[in-house]
Parts: structure tokens; C-alpha cells; sequence
């Protein structure tokens, strides 16, 4: 993940607690000599099934699972492969090992938060455009979102506010490898969307989108 991913502003506030209060849903998945292969972090929350109810976002998927009870659908936060393991098939196989973790707690449903990988190259394009993007065999254009597919998850909605990071314009030059002269919009490596820089507030407010998709089990 790319380091300001890191920094989020609520993530900051509950992620350590995933481990200590929420073991049972933290999993990593090995391969010979222990190596690790997947790594991969959810949060049982309550959601009634609609999409008026979903959370904000990673932000308010991570706020619900902590601060309200009756959890009864389980939510993926993270699943990360490492760089030599990508394109091997095995964020499918850790996407299908957090469906089944859901299934033996009793949840029916497993909702995801999705960060659509290819989004990047597509900065400027508004997420509730790039969610609908179809390639020419009628699947979703996104590759992360097309293994969600595959598993037979639906789109629910584009969430362009799903990850909020605050931090000094010095963070944003140290994480991004830039330089930030003036007040304004700013594309970066790696970014979803732009950042908008206030040099008067010595700070930078990022909003990472992402499209909440739907596994029934």
C-alpha cells in the first residue's frame, strides 16, 4: 500500500484495536517456510442490507464496527498481497478464505469497500463514473473490482469519501516524493484523487474513493 494510506485520519484512531479486540476476523495465509502470502483485515458491523445504510466508507465502516453492537455482516477492510506474489492469482484466494470466515460466524453477507486498483491512472475521473466502466466482455473494468466480481459480488455504490487522510504539507511532499508550491487541486503517484493543498493552513486533505461491493453467502 502506498504510505499515505497509513495516515488516515480515523484509521488512525481504531486500527491497532483490529488485532486486540477483533482477532478472530485478522488473518494472514502461509505458504512453505511460513511464508506469508496474504494478509488480511475485516470488522464484523451491523448493516440492515440496504444501501442507505452503509457506512461512509472504510472511515465508517471501521467507526460502526467499533462503536455499535448486534454485528450481523461481516466488512472487508484490507486485503494486501505482497509485490512478489501480485498477479498470481491469490487476492482471490484470500478474498474467498474472508467469505468463508464470514460464512462459519453466521454472517450472510460479506461487503467490501473496494479500492479500485487501475483508479490511479484515472484521477480526474469522478468514481461514480470509472464504477460503471465495463471492458468489451461485459465485465467490470476495474481489475480489483472484476475479482470481486468473479466471486459473484454486485456493485452497490461508488464512495467517493471512503478514506479521509489529514496531514502538513511536509508529509504530503515526504510521502509522495513532491513538492507542493501553492494552494490548489494536485494529482500524485499513486492517488485516486487529488489532493487539495492549503499552503495558509499548512496542510492537505486527501479523500480516497472507493466502491462498496456486495458477496451474499
Amino acid at each position: 500500500m502506498p504510505e499515505y494510506n497509513y495516515h488516515g485520519d480515523m484509521l488512525n484512531e481504531y486500527w491497532a484495536r483490529l488485532t486486540d479486540e477483533w482477532p478472530e476476523y485478522q488473518f494472514h495465509l502461509l505458504g512453505v517456510g511460513e511464508e506469508i502470502l496474504a494478509l488480511a483485515r475485516s470488522i464484523p458491523l451491523h448493516w440492515d442490507g440496504t444501501v442507505g445504510d452503509l457506512p461512509e466508507g472504510i472511515d465508517g465502516a471501521i467507526e460502526r464496527g467499533f462503536d455499535k453492537g448486534n454485528p450481523n455482516t461481516l466488512c472487508a477492510l484490507l486485503i494486501a498481497i505482497p509485490r512478489v506474489r501480485q498477479r498470481t492469482g491469490m487476492s482471490a484466494v484470500a478474498l474467498a478464505a474472508m467469505a468463508d470466515l464470514a460464512k462459519e460466524r453466521g454472517f450472510g453477507s460479506l461487503i467490501a469497500p473496494v479500492r479500485p486498483s487501475a483508479k490511479a491512472l484515472y484521477p480526474l475521473v469522478p468514481i461514480a463514473r470509472y464504477a460503471t466502466w465495463k471492458r468489451s466482455d461485459g465485465s467490470l473494468f476495474d481489475p480489483w473490482m472484476r475479482v470481486h466480481e468473479r466471486a459473484g459480488a454486485s456493485v452497490l455504490k461508488p464512495e467517493p469519501h471512503s478514506l479521509g487522510i489529514t496531514a502538513s504539507v511536509s508529509e504530503w511532499e515526504e510521502w509522495t516524493g513532491l513538492e507542493f508550491p501553492e494552494t490548489g487541486q494536485y494529482w500524485f503517484p499513486g492517488g485516486l484523487a487529488t489532493l487539495a493543498v492549503d499552503r495558509a493552513e499548512d496542510r492537505g486533505r486527501y479523500f480516497e474513493p472507493n466502491v462498496w461491493m456486495h458477496h451474499r453467502l
